[in-house]
């Protein structure tokens, strides 16, 4: 009989531990967690702050009676693996019950140790007012700090997927709330473009956005934390959640001698093993292989984590399987809007010193989610990323307030699946008016793609407007529309009246095209291209977008 020992529950331990049962009925399997929950949803404690997820016991995947009950595993609660000692295949137990440490033996073990929220010396960070939030008792005890103390005011530091779920959730409870991002946008997945879009949104919520500025020092009066920015700036809260990134709960494997890498995560091969062919690693703890370049990377999702549990099962059990690497794709949802993205962004394109134009394109177009005279439809926004050959997607992104999820979904089975640009165009989509367009914004998107790869389509950078340079800018929305919204200094001519009148227009000049939306801005550029304008470009997005970034 087989002794199996799991370092760890949530995601990747306790999912291991269950497919290992299933596989296997005769192994002994052991499962330590040094916390009092072994499974529960850790992606759902910002909107048990906020009241959204009610009943506490929702967040409570699997107890240990349960697991017990149902898989026949032994679970240990509060008892926290401290030593492995691989030449004699034991390890350390800690019991924080009664404060007893002993030693278990293993045929195999299985490390799940997870990460840990960063909390870096800032001086006064201590103050028993400043939080993170990432396991069940932290969640209960901002609920209760919350409603006991009172809180008018909260400061969120860290723009991140935590970091906006939870300025929702405290605006949601009717808190002031104020968001400190050190970077210049939050969100670092998306490229700064569709992140100007949720800026203006989030500041529309009522949440004082500061971006560009990070914390020099917290101070603790008592009664509110002193926030001290580095610009000089000072916000008072008297709650303080800190996202600021996590770190990989390493020091385990580290101190045993295994291979971890200079973050402190466990280095594994394919099937999830270790330096040490009887010690597998999962979860946001371990190095993996990024899908889209095959170069290692850490990717601390819920989803990668579940999957490797069940291939370090699988191979525990002789089924020989592999992981064969993480997209990161991702999904937050952020107040009204929704923002997705799956693979590369083009700023880790430039950082891998890939230039635009020479080494990939990219495309941003505007969409409705479902049919336009369809009530309820809404615009969102999609950039693709691809190879100048159009064999190798790259990444994509997308803001919008429905159909964003499934429109990613879609863009990650296709980059996993190989898919060219070209196939985009011939994916075949279910389409009813409430649901989607007959040409889906995925097929929009391989259409625009290979238009630019083939020479029938130039866009604009997304920030052209602002600084136009020699290039005119020419409007051809209609009169009414131009009532709304106008663009300064541009040039309007209709796109009904372009053709007659493009001789107004001065072919030695770079143009660039704006109508509403970027449809009609393609038309007329194509007109002007084969009327022999030969740098006319489209605005991606149309003014709405333009407005959507400029908010």
């Amino acid at each position: 009989m087989s002794r199996v020992l799991i370092v760890g529950g949530v995601a990747g331990g306790a999912s291991c531990a269950a497919r290992l049962r299933r596989l296997d009925e005769s192994a002994e399997i052991i499962l330590f967690e040094r916390g009092e929950y072994i499974s529960y949803a850790n992606c759902g404690l910002p909107y048990h702050v906020g009241g959204v997820i009610e009943p506490r016991d929702e967040l409570l995947l699997m107890t240990p009676e349960l697991m017990n009950d149902r898989f026949n595993i032994d679970v240990r609660v509060r008892q926290e693996v401290t030593a492995i000692d691989r030449e004699n295949k034991r390890v350390t137990v800690l019991d924080h019950a009664t404060g007893r440490t002993y030693e278990e033996r293993y045929d195999t073990l299985v490390l799940s140790p997870g990460s840990s929220p960063l909390r870096p010396p800032i001086p006064g960070i201590d103050s028993p007012r400043i939080h993170t939030l990432w396991t069940v008792p932290d969640t209960d005890e901002v609920r209760r700090i919350i409603r006991q103390d009172k809180v008018q005011r909260a400061a969120v530091i860290g723009g991140g997927f935590i970091g906006l779920e939870m300025i929702e959730n405290l605006r949601h409870l009717g808190l002031e709330v104020t968001l400190v991002e050190a970077m210049d946008q939050v969100m670092a997945p998306l490229d700064m473009e569709l992140a100007e879009i949720l800026h203006g949104h989030i500041r529309g919520q009522g949440v004082d956005l500061i971006l560009s500025d990070a914390v020099a020092s917290f101070e603790d009066d008592g009664q509110q934390v002193h926030i001290r920015l580095k610009s000089g700036r000072q916000v008072d809260a008297e709650l303080v959640i800190l996202s600021i990134g996590v770190r990989p709960n390493g020091s385990l494997a580290k101190d045993a001698g295994l291979p971890v890498n200079q973050r402190g995560g466990i280095v594994v091969d394919a099937h999830m093993r270790t330096a040490d062919p009887a010690i597998y690693a999962v979860g946001d703890a371990v190095e993996v292989e990024d899908f889209v370049f095959s170069e290692p990377c850490m990717i601390p999702l819920a989803g990668p984590a579940n999957k490797q549990g069940r291939i370090a099962a699988d191979n525990i059990a002789g089924l020989n399987q592999r992981y064969e690497g993480s997209l990161g794709a991702a999904v937050a949802k952020v107040f009204d809007l929704t923002a997705a993205g799956v693979g590369a962004n083009e700023k880790a394109l430039i950082r891998r010193g890939l230039v635009r134009g020479q080494d990939y394109e990219g495309v941003l177009i505007r969409q409705n989610s479902h049919a336009g005279y369809y009530p309820g439809a809404e615009p969102m926004y999609l950039k693709l990323l691809f190879s100048m050959d159009g064999r190798k997607i790259f990444g994509a992104q997308a803001v919008g307030q429905s159909g964003v999820d499934k429109r990613i979904d879609t863009l990650a089975v296709a980059i996993r699946l190989g898919a060219t640009v070209q196939q985009l165009k011939e994916l075949e989509m279910a389409y009813a008016p409430p649901y989607s367009s007959a040409k889906d914004p995925v097929n929009m998107a391989g259409f625009m793609a290979d238009n630019v790869l083939k020479g029938h389509a130039r866009f604009a950078p997304w920030d052209a407007l602002d600084n136009p340079g020699d290039a005119r800018v020419l409007d051809v929305r209609e009169d009414w529309e131009l009532a709304e919204f106008a663009l300064p200094g541009a040039i309007h001519i209709p796109l009904g009246e372009l053709r007659r009148r493009a001789s107004e227009l001065d072919q030695s000049r770079p143009l660039i095209v704006v109508c509403a939306a970027g449809v009609r801005a393609h038309t007329a550029a194509r007109m002007l291209n084969n009327l022999g304008f030969a740098q006319a470009s489209v605005y991606p997005g149309g003014a709405e977008f333009y407005r959507a970034t400029h908010a």
